[in-house]
């Protein structure tokens, strides 16, 4: 078995070391001659790896290969081209917009590693393991001290974090919990709005609620912190003002090549689609607005899916912390809005008939 390991490894040559302490190498590929990421991990939960190898979410770095060897776990990961978010922090970059956007991102991540089951618990949330992309969108890395949650009352015995980002209950006074990463969430958002210069006082509660001691105290889930933010982002009663970059339609928002190619197999489907119907009883304008109304179904699901414009805010089942019923609140605005359109679509044929 070793010697398939090392087989599989040999592919990945090392053409640059990155951080030699934490033993993080750059690698290329013989065959593919792409450049990836190789970690060596001495301290890991196998585990996580393989649940996020077999469950890739965006925000999080792919992971593209897993080797366990000598006591030692090895990950191939993409390489993320960026700056870390410590780097921003310290050039003094960081804007009131740029904080929400990379909190709200963060949040976004999160919600999907509590939202596994068990919940995944990062517990190592700072700046220098958070990369801002090219494109300005944020990942998160090292998954080195995560740990699934469990429902035993079992206190954490090894700190396993990083000083000062750390919740209390990481230093062995009480077991990882969402809430773990909600206090690390505080005292990011407290070292990013301490290193700009205009008034920050609408985050002091957020920062204060994240960061309490017990964690009873603190934002009940990342869904309710990510809320917050919002609602002090925005704080009239109107919508969130829609952006050009909102306008993007689902598939292309994040420019990953992949999403994009299946986006645009799916538009073009549907779009090939609509002119196949056909009505025998139907005279042309019936026709031409039955298909017009097809084509609004197709594309209503899609849209009400993947969240367009943040289409799902109208429903708010569709916002459950709880997946099921979450999907089930996705699956119900897709009949209401299906169920409209049939109701306009008769309406209007009958106008025209």
């Amino acid at each position: 078995m070793d010697y398939t390991i090392r087989l599989a490894l040999s592919y990945y040559k090392t053409i640059a070391t990155l951080n030699e302490p934490h033993k993080i190498y750059l690698v290329q590929h013989q065959e593919t001659n792409k450049i990836y990421v190789k970690k060596v991990l001495d301290i890991y939960n196998k585990e996580i790896f393989i649940r996020l190898y077999n469950n890739p979410i965006t925000g999080i770095t792919k992971i593209i290969d897993l080797f366990e060897i000598d006591n030692q776990l090895i990950v191939i990961e993409n390489y993320i081209s960026g700056s870390s978010l410590q780097e921003i922090i310290d050039s003094g970059k960081l804007t009131k917009e740029t904080i929400y956007e990379y909190m709200d991102e963060l949040c976004s991540i999160l919600e999907k590693l509590h939202n596994f089951s068990p919940p995944i618990i990062h517990r190592d949330i700072k700046p220098s393991n958070i990369i801002i992309t090219e494109h300005n969108h944020l990942m998160l890395l090292d998954f080195n001290a995560a740990k699934y949650m469990t429902n035993k009352n079992e206190n954490d015995t090894v700190l396993l974090g990083t000083k000062g980002y750390a919740a209390p209950e990481q230093y062995g006074f009480g077991s990882s919990t969402e809430k773990t990463d909600i206090y690390a969430l505080g005292i990011l958002l407290k070292e990013m709005v301490s290193s700009i210069s205009s008034n920050t006082y609408e985050f002091n509660n957020i920062i204060l609620k994240c960061s309490q001691i017990n964690p009873e105290d603190r934002y009940y889930s990342v869904t309710q912190l990510k809320y917050t933010l919002k609602k002090v982002r925005y704080p009239n009663p109107q919508r969130k003002p829609i952006t050009l970059k909102d306008l993007i339609l689902p598939g292309y928002r994040t420019l990953k090549p992949w999403k994009m190619i299946i986006a645009t197999l799916g538009y073009l489907c549907i779009i090939s689609l609509t002119p196949s119907l056909n009505i025998d009883s139907a005279n042309k304008a019936v026709l031409y607005i039955d298909r017009f109304f097809f084509f609004l179904m197709m594309i209503s699901i899609v849209f009400c899916c993947f969240n367009y414009i943040d289409i799902r805010s109208y429903f708010p089942l569709s916002k459950h912390k709880n997946r099921f019923l979450r999907y089930l609140g996705v699956f119900i605005l897709n009949v209401l809005i299906i169920f409209s359109l049939l109701l306009a679509m008769t309406f209007v044929s009958d106008m025209f008939s």
